[in-house]
């Protein structure tokens, strides 16, 4: 016999959810008015790390209308097509995110390169007044999302808008070290600086991306603690073919096959399915759990992961 749990587990858009859409489109306008002051002071004070940095807040921008687009769908309830909704939707804005990341970094870098070969003069005191201008914003925008981190697509936003901070800072730094001592090649210098902030952050961000897409046991839950903890509860001999996975960022899903006695009620096995439950969820921020029950009788090989068992092709 099978038994599915599905509730207690909230498949709605949460509050929260909504009001990281608001802010998203207040970020959307903010970091678009510093990406046009950027660019444009960039040319005017022919700074590469401003310049730099400007680009970096496209990429912001970017992430951040992706961000608010995947919020929106990831809302939508499943269908018969989509069983599981468009939670992973978000998922797939954070890799696509992190991967223009990578590639600004790459282009930032080459062209820090021949400046470092033939530095140019820069107007230091428009790069400070622009750059402080950023700096303010972006901080602004970054924090009003920390809230929001434990997902995994506006947390890749929010690490582009407080890298670009930190960058900010730098490029405010520069610019008080050239209007002193006219080392202009500290401004190429500072655009690889950033150019590794941003690959950095990208780098975390493809990995997170990287275990939900590939199915991996989410960061933070030790399968062997699970795996014990299901094995503790009265009336279970065995557990295989456990799974342990997200759909998105905090969204932790499981299910597996337990061996039981042959004679055990109906009622029985929903307590199990209950205690499954409370310990999945308060131990292993585990909301949702699938599981089907076998007696010994079963033929269900020694494997622990057996899904590959009767697929012949």
């Amino acid at each position: 016999m099978s038994q599915e749990q599905h509730h207690g587990h909230d498949h709605s858009p949460a509050g929260h959810m909504h009001e990281a859409g608001e802010k998203l489109k207040a970020a959307v306008i903010l970091t678009f008015l510093v990406l046009l002051a950027e660019a444009a002071g960039g040319l005017w004070a022919n700074s590469l790390a401003l310049l730099s940095d400007a680009g970096h807040m496209l990429t912001d921008v970017a992430s951040l209308v992706v961000a608010l687009a995947a919020v929106r769908l990831s809302a939508r309830p499943p269908s018969k097509s989509l069983t599981y909704g468009y939670h992973r939707i978000t998922i797939l804005a954070a890799l696509f995110n992190a991967l223009t990341l990578v590639a600004i970094a790459f282009f930032i870098s080459g062209e820090a390169y021949h400046r470092i070969q033939n530095p140019e003069p820069v107007r230091e005191n428009i790069l400070l007044i622009i750059a402080t201008i950023g700096l303010v914003i972006n901080l602004y925008v970054g924090l009003s999302m920390r809230g929001h981190s434990n997902n995994v697509n506006i947390k890749s936003a929010m690490l582009h808008v407080m890298g670009d901070a930190a960058a900010s800072a730098g490029v405010i730094l520069a610019g008080v070290v050239m209007h002193f001592t006219g080392w202009y090649i500290v401004d190429p210098i500072l655009s690889i600086l950033i150019a590794l902030l941003i690959a950095a952050g990208a780098w975390r961000i493809i990995k997170e991306s990287y275990i939900v897409l590939m199915e991996g046991t989410p960061p933070g839950i030790v399968f062997d603690e699970v795996e014990s903890a299901i094995r503790s509860i009265s009336g279970v001999k065995d557990v295989h073919d456990l799974h342990i996975w997200s759909l998105t960022s905090n969204r932790n899903a499981m299910s597996g096959h337990l061996v039981v006695s042959g004679d055990l009620t109906v009622n029985k096995t929903q307590l199990i399915l209950e205690e499954i439950k409370n310990i999945s969820s308060e131990r292993f921020n585990i909301g949702h759990t699938t599981f089907q029950f076998e007696n010994d009788d079963h033929d269900h090989g020694q494997d622990m992961f057996g899904i590959d068992r009767n697929w012949t092709s």
